[in-house]
């Protein structure tokens, strides 16, 4: 419905009394509701939801918005919206003008210091919008929103109540509330000085749309260290070279910026600068153009000006016909009265009277900044004419002189999602940048301050069927190419190797987030020294990815790889002095044990954060024992379609991880049905990606067990955490038993102190299945008490070798026999060859 009150209050329609009333409270509002910050998700969630329904001719609020609107404009000003409204836009906005997608979180921008940054809203912002353009509005409180202010928006009592729609429906998307707290909007006229008082005294920021006399009355009512953000009226011209302005394409390019919107736009063009002194061939070049003008206007209808309009224009037409009896203008104008071209000798800046009216003047290069600056202010966009080497030239002198966005011809009115207005980004005129500097003792390991205070508000699961590998894969086929910049392959230790896509700002984001897991589970970035032993090429991301998480913490790093020459890579660690390791455990273990004296008397390793699998607990205690290590700790938990899931910190132990919440929703659904188990309760992990542009994964079933670790951490963190359990992939059925792999490890750990690798093989019989164990014959101790512990401890192994179903065979290898996913390395656990 269209509102029939005039004012929107935190999410309320209130009358004129009851808004009255509210004002006198506005400081202690906000005094209120900025103690809760507002994160970035909460907004681009409650955008993307309006954003659809904007592009939606048959959707309630499309319908209610389009009736408040001149037909001509609704579809046009509610395209303008709904792309505006996207995530995709208003990630990139972020990206650009607050270098990240979260930036209200307290961060260290350099990881080696325990320095925190981050962006903080200014305060109560307070908006006064135009009356001329219905989208501006919205998008300026939008922007108010993404910066975390509480937002009061002003506008005309004679405008619609688009805004207050839209604003509306944004509050309505936001299930948390958040976001309809920090929205009022007014609609009154500027004359009642005592609302304006009452809504500029207490702002910490104005934000005013306008003329000069509307950013001055702003200013005065601006309290002293108010904010005032001048968004005011800006002029607009083109500038030709010689060889530009003899080409037809080029001219014709420049009328259609002239009859675009009628110049009523700032970034219009109303002068035409040429690259002469010569007033005769000035006024040839108008000529030339006029000509052009006319062609190109007849293709486009003029509407006819408002007498006001019309009597501008015909004064300074005619003034111009009377100045043609002194030599120094020239006028070329439609006989109907649609264009004019108003050629002038004098090369100063003047306005022109629109309307397809356009000026053109003299201005050698070398004038440039001597004849604009006096105008600086109030410049905005030159489109260049001429060639690369001109574009180059000329946009530095343009810029001095105050210009602040140059364009192709042809082009002025268009612009590109993040690009700056007026020479500034917005969201850092809405914003402050703040910094908390911590003792670095106590902090080390604290990536986030945010972390310590209150675990973060998370959008809910989408309503969505759950998504396998198989739908994934099905997906990347209709992936857009512009979302297609990063492949990987997975290692394929769960079966047929799959490919996985990411957009650079993605991989970007998802590295960002793992380096400040890195921090959390103990990596100095400014004392350790790095060697990353992942495996590396077949399009695996392991290794890469790793390069890039040490680069982001500005970390020491050895890029050695893992490989088959054990002792090449002992002695580059010992060479290089790395302390710390990165890679797979089995590869880990491999390289320890080949080079155990080398390493032994080296003695400078001391932590491994290993990925992809786990060591056993004395696989842990040999580490430790034997080699000195006093740090063992997952790199990350992650996925190659995913990226990085979780982390562990200093506090986690075994398979508990903080979940990266910042990138993903996380849900855990019963082993056989698909519903939510109880708090803490074991079931499948299926995750939502929040945080990709194109492949965007949602429900995901990643294909492991786990449950959730009920309260705050030891380490303080207030961010959620899970305990894997293992792989669907780990219980293998066997002679009609489930077996789980993980139980089998686990008896062998905890009754014989085996601490090597285990493989398990299963095939079939001549009259039953063989279930085969491999284990290491370094650590490997008798296959007969291997066997007696197995049938004692697992129950369905035992039932089935009693009922003859099974027979039960243990064996005792060389590491280099156990086989390996050729990508990753990662042992393969099971080896189903039936």
């Amino acid at each position: 419905m269209i509102t029939s009150v005039l004012h929107l209050w935190q999410g309320e329609f209130v009358d004129d009394a009851e808004a009255g009333r509210r004002l006198t409270a506005l400081p202690e509002l906000a005094g209120q509701v900025l103690t809760r910050p507002l994160p970035t998700e909460v907004v681009l969630g409650a955008c993307a939801v309006v954003s659809r329904d904007l592009a939606d001719p048959g959707s309630d609020l499309y319908g209610r918005l389009a009736g408040q609107l001149p037909a001509d404009e609704a579809p046009t000003v509610l395209a303008e919206l709904a792309t505006a409204l996207t995530r995709e836009a208003l990630e990139r906005k972020l990206r650009r003008e607050l270098g990240g997608l979260r930036p209200e979180r307290l961060t260290r921008p350099d990881a080696r210091e325990t320095v925190y940054e981050a962006w903080a809203p200014v305060g109560l912002l307070v908006h006064i919008a135009p009356g001329n353009a219905a989208a501006v509005a919205p998008l300026s409180v939008v922007e108010g929103l993404l910066a975390g202010n509480l937002n009061v928006l002003k506008t005309s009592s004679s405008d619609s109540a688009v805004a207050l729609d839209v604003l509306a429906a944004l509050g309505a998307a936001d299930p948390s509330g958040l976001m309809a707290e920090r929205v009022v909007a007014l609609r009154f006229p500027s004359a009642r000085r005592e609302w304006l008082e009452a809504l500029c005294g207490p702002a910490d920021a104005i934000a005013v749309w306008g003329g000069e006399d509307a950013v001055r009355a702003a200013g005065e009512l601006a309290r002293p260290g108010c904010r005032v953000v001048e968004w005011g009226h800006r002029i607009s011209f083109a500038y030709l070279t010689r060889q530009a302005g003899a080409e037809d394409g080029v001219l014709d390019a420049l009328a259609e910026d002239v009859c675009r919107f009628e110049q009523q736009a700032c970034s219009s063009p109303q002068v035409v600068y040429f690259d002469t002194e010569d007033t005769e061939e000035l006024f040839a070049f108008a000529g030339r153009f006029a000509e052009r003008l006319a062609k190109v206007s007849d293709t486009h209808p003029a509407p006819a000006p408002g007498p006001a309009e019309q009597a501008e224009i015909t004064t300074v037409q005619q003034l111009a016909r009377l100045e043609q009896h002194l030599g120094l203008t020239r006028v070329f104008a439609a006989e109907e009265g649609s264009w004019r071209v108003l050629a002038d000798a004098r090369p100063a800046l003047e306005a022109s009277p629109l309307h397809r009216s356009i000026r053109v003047k003299p201005l050698p290069r070398h004038a440039i900044a001597a004849t604009l600056r006096p105008m600086r202010r109030y410049l905005q966009t030159a489109a260049i004419g001429g060639d690369r080497a001109d574009v180059a030239e000329l946009s530095r002198a343009m810029f001095a002189a105050g210009v602040t966005r140059v364009t192709p011809v042809g082009s002025m009115l268009e612009s590109y999602e993040g690009e700056p207005h007026d020479g500034v980004y917005a969201l850092q005129r809405y914003s402050r940048r703040v910094s908390v500097r911590a003792t670095d003792t106590d902090f080390r390991t604290v990536p986030c301050l945010d972390d310590l205070v209150a675990p973060p508000p998370l959008p809910p699961a989408p309503d969505a069927p759950l998504l396998g590998k198989e739908g994934v894969q099905r997906a990347l086929a209709a992936l857009e190419p512009r979302h297609a910049h990063l492949y990987f392959r997975s290692g394929g230790s769960t079966g047929t190797p799959a490919l996985s896509v990411f957009t650079c700002d993605d991989y970007d984001n998802q590295m960002r987030a793992a380096a400040d897991g890195l921090l959390a589970a103990g990596f100095d970035p400014a004392r350790d020294r790095a060697a990353n032993l992942f495996y590396s090429g077949g399009m695996y991301g392991s290794f890469i990815s790793f390069f890039s998480i040490l680069e982001r913490l500005n970390a020491t790093q050895f890029p050695v790889a893992a490989g088959p020459d054990h002792a090449m890579v002992a002695e580059a660690l010992v060479a290089h002095r790395a302390d710390t390791l990165f890679g797979m455990p089995s590869y880990l273990w491999q390289l320890l044990h080949a080079e155990a004296d080398r390493l032994r008397a080296y003695g400078g390793i001391r932590k491994i954060f290993y990925g992809g699998e786990h060591f056993t607990a004395e696989q842990r205690r040999v580490l430790t024992e034997e080699f000195g290590v006093t740090v063992i700790r997952s790199a990350a938990y992650g996925s190659t379609d995913l990226g990085p899931l979780g982390y562990q910190c200093a506090s986690s132990g075994g398979t508990v991880h903080h979940v990266l919440t910042d990138l993903h929703t996380l849900e855990i659904l019963d082993p056989r049905e698909d519903r939510p188990v109880d708090p803490g309760e074991p079931g499948r992990l299926v995750f939502t990606s929040r945080a990709r542009s194109g492949q965007r994964l949602e429900r995901y079933e990643i294909g492991d067990l786990g449950r959730a670790v009920q309260g705050t951490c030891a380490c303080g963190s207030t961010v959620p955490r899970l305990e894997l359990l293992g792989r669907y992939g780990d219980v293998v059925r066997v002679a009609t038993y489930f077996v789980n792999y993980r139980r089998i490890v686990r008896v062998l750990e905890e009754r014989l102190a085996y601490h090597g690798e285990v493989q398990l093989s299963v095939a079939s019989g001549t009259d039953r299945e063989v279930l085969t164990v491999r284990l290491d014959d370094q650590y490997a101790p008798d296959p007969e008490a291997t066997r007696t512990a197995l049938t004692a401890e697992v129950q369905e192994v035992a039932s089935a070798v009693a009922e003859g179903l099974l027979d039960l065979a243990v064996q005792s290898v060389g590491r280099e026999a156990f086989e390996r996913t050729p990508t990753s390395g990662k042992l393969r656990t099971v080896i189903d060859l039936r």
